[in-house]
């Protein structure tokens, strides 16, 4: 016991271990009425371990100059090459199901609000990261939906509008978009040099930006604190010692209770990994069972679920305006990522928590998070098929503008046409405890 102190102390000396403990962890008071919506974030770090750890196996087994067949390898031959693989693949899912679910906790508490803009923008840059993180990795397989997915992801680069650069000519901006699609792909067409690269970023660049990204979003919310759900400051109530009133260590009252949730999502996590691995088709498509074929077109080219409402969004502007359809469709859809980080100036209302604006914004943030949800599903699905004689690709343009107006309109001027409610000057127990 004295040795393990001794070098404790040694280590301290050298190393600031416990101070950083106390700092983040026995010394950090979070609100005491956290509640369902706060599991999410732990959720989002167990998730990151299991795709760097599972994706650091599939590395050892992969090979970008042979892609389809050594994936096909690491399923049949790699002793539990299956397990890793279907880990690391409904590991992607999760991710993003924990991050949509935490962006939205956000913007139900206001957690986006002053002194919190820095702790939003690290998170949507993370968001962003991983974005492109499941894009190369939804590449790396190389199936034909893998192939036909990236060239159609790819050859938006030549939509974008260079022409609207003061100077740059249509045809000088044609060009730079068929260069810039040359240098994306890394050949004149989509070829080995293709999955090389995508590989490299997959495996090292964008893992260290993800990484660095995840650790910078905690400093920045452990030096301003945690929001809750009633958006009270803790910090403003303070007993004699300088301990918030409301407020309760992070350890051990949180890691515990943390814990039973993490072993909750595990065991659904578990129930999905071994009877619905592939989601219907929604996370590994059925054409990515074959090897990539320049000369078969799946019958329905669809990303990914967690990229449906944006590809929707894409595919919503089929009109032509200044610039092309294509282009527009770009535009809409770039700028439906990019307004989300200024969300902490965009909204203008005094109130921060759901709980205490009136019904304007209540009503507004569920049409929002329902046209999201819509939006995900048409992504997924062949713009022409109908419902109700309009076609998805129409439904998608009314679920692009809600998404919008939520954003551009509500935040900014809703509280005008509301009563808020009073907020308390302490935390509630309606927060679940």
């Amino acid at each position: 016991m004295a040795m393990g102190k001794a070098l404790a102390d040694w280590v301290d000396a050298r190393l600031p271990v416990s101070e950083a403990m106390r700092k983040h962890m026995t010394e950090y008071y979070a609100p005491k009425n956290f509640n369902f919506w706060y599991y999410f974030g732990i959720f989002s770090l167990v998730v990151l371990i299991n795709q760097l750890v599972t994706g650091i196996w599939l590395t050892m087994f992969y090979s970008p100059t042979d892609a389809f067949a050594s994936v096909e390898y690491i399923m049949r031959d790699v002793q539990y090459g299956w397990l890793l693989r279907y880990m690391h693949a409904v590991g992607a899912s999760a991710f993003f199901a924990v991050i949509y679910l935490h962006m939205f906790r956000g913007l139900l508490y206001g957690s986006y609000k002053p002194p919190r803009e820095l702790v939003w923008v690290f998170g949507m840059m993370i968001y962003l990261v991983l974005m492109a993180e499941g894009f190369l990795g939804y590449v790396l397989p190389w199936g034909n939906m893998s192939y036909w997915g990236a060239q159609v992801i790819i050859s938006l680069a030549e939509a974008i509008p260079f022409q609207v650069i003061p100077f740059v000519s249509a045809e000088r901006a044609t060009e730079l978009g068929e260069a810039l699609t040359t240098w994306v792909r890394g050949d004149y067409l989509l070829s080995e040099a293709t999955v090389n690269k995508f590989f490299a970023l997959h495996v090292v660049a964008l893992p260290l930006v993800l990484i660095l990204l995840v650790v910078l979003h905690i400093l920045a919310l452990h030096e301003v604190g945690s929001n809750n759900p009633d958006g009270v400051e803790i910090k403003k109530n303070k007993d004699e010692n300088g301990v918030p009133k409301d407020g309760i260590p992070f350890h051990p009252y949180y890691t515990v209770k943390d814990f039973a949730g993490v072993v909750v999502f595990l065991m659904v996590f578990a129930a999905v990994l071994f009877y619905f691995p592939t989601g219907g088709g929604y996370m590994i498509e059925p054409p990515n069972w074959q090897p990539a074929n320049p000369m078969v077109t799946p019958d329905h080219i669809a990303p990914v679920w967690y990229y449906g409402p944006f590809y929707a969004m894409l595919r919503a502007i089929d009109f032509n305006f200044i610039l092309e359809a294509k282009s527009l469709g770009l535009i809409v859809m770039g700028g439906a990522i990019a307004v989300l980080f200024v969300v902490p100036w965009l909204d203008r209302h005094p109130v921060k928590s759901i709980r205490y604006k009136g019904w304007v914004s209540k009503v507004a943030l569920g049409i929002f998070a329902v046209s999201f949800v819509i939006l995900g599903f048409f992504g997924t699905e062949p713009a022409d098929k109908e419902f109700l004689a309009i076609s998805y690709g129409d439904w998608s343009k009314l679920f692009t503008f809600l998404y919008f107006f939520y954003l551009l309109f509500v935040l900014p001027f809703g509280h005008r046409f509301e009563q808020s409610k009073p907020v308390p000057d302490r935390v509630t127990t309606g927060g679940g405890h």
